[in-house]
């Protein structure tokens, strides 16, 4: 066997040996949390999701909020993992109308040093991710702050104030009033197939595609823009420009909707946003 040849099976070995040494170097660790209130209708649920991790909430038929979480850790061993585990989690808050819900985690230094003065230097900042399933009064107003991963909302009707990094996005609206910001992903709404009946609806994304169903009978005041680069795709038929002289285009439309009224706002920085009729692909 030639010298090149030996040196070539050298290498693969301790390629495959480093792979294995880092796929053994990192263990992770799965922990279940729930918790559960008692919580009227009308009030305010306010959700601060961890760094990384999907946040999914729906309308409940009780008038309670339950929080189920699953919390995925990482680190170099097992005794690294129950040190994170105790300063990971999440906090119910509970005021007069409000609940916070609120991520545990290295990433808040303060929180850090109130809970733990001596906590190891080299866990800090270690990945991990909360991933969320919500259950909320059906009447309820929302606030969201999402970071990595994907939100749901399904069902929920009063004003939703959301903001999210980077993730994918489903809004199934059934009233109120929606003001959303988000990053990077792809954004899909869907409305109730009836007049929109809520108040303002205020939809941004920064970078991604953007799919927004809306009602055959739809009356509404409704912008759409591209900001940078990408298009329009109109399927929406029987829209009139809210001032004559100025035609629909590829990065703009300016629109009257039946009898006009709530005004409605899609914004995608770049990307593509397409306005559809409920029921047409």
């Amino acid at each position: 066997m030639s010298r090149n040849r030996i040196h070539t099976l050298v290498l693969i070995v301790l390629s495959f040996a480093a792979a294995v040494l880092g796929q053994t170097g990192v263990v992770k660790r799965v922990v279940s949390k729930s918790d559960k209130l008692d919580f009227g209708a009308g009030g305010t649920v306010a959700i601060v999701g961890a760094p990384k991790g999907s946040i999914h909430v729906e309308a409940a038929q009780q008038n309670e909020i339950e929080v189920n979480a699953e919390i995925t850790l990482q680190a170099a061993s097992e005794a690294d993992l129950d040190t994170l585990q105790k300063v990971t989690s999440f906090i119910l808050d509970e005021s007069v109308g409000r609940v916070s819900i609120t991520s545990l985690g290295t990433h808040d230094a303060k929180y850090i040093k109130r809970v733990a003065k001596k906590f190891p230097k080299n866990l800090i900042g270690l990945p991990f991710s909360i991933d969320y399933v919500i259950k909320v009064p059906r009447y309820c107003d929302l606030r969201i702050d999402g970071g990595s991963g994907d939100i749901t909302v399904k069902g929920v009707e009063g004003s939703l104030a959301l903001n999210s990094l980077e993730g994918n996005a489903r809004l199934d609206l059934v009233g109120g009033g929606v003001s959303a910001t988000f990053g990077k992903g792809n954004v899909f709404v869907t409305m109730p197939d009836r007049s929109w009946r809520g108040n303002a609806i205020d939809i941004a994304l920064a970078a991604g595609e953007m799919d927004v169903y809306m009602p055959v009978n739809l009356s509404a005041e409704l912008d759409a823009t591209i900001l940078k680069t990408g298009k329009i795709e109109n399927g929406l038929l029987d829209l009139k420009p809210r001032i004559r002289t100025v035609k629909f285009t590829e990065q703009s439309i300016s629109a009257k909707a039946g009898s006009g009224g709530v005004p409605m706002k899609f914004t995608v920085g770049d990307g593509t946003l397409r306005l559809k009729t409920i029921g047409k692909q």
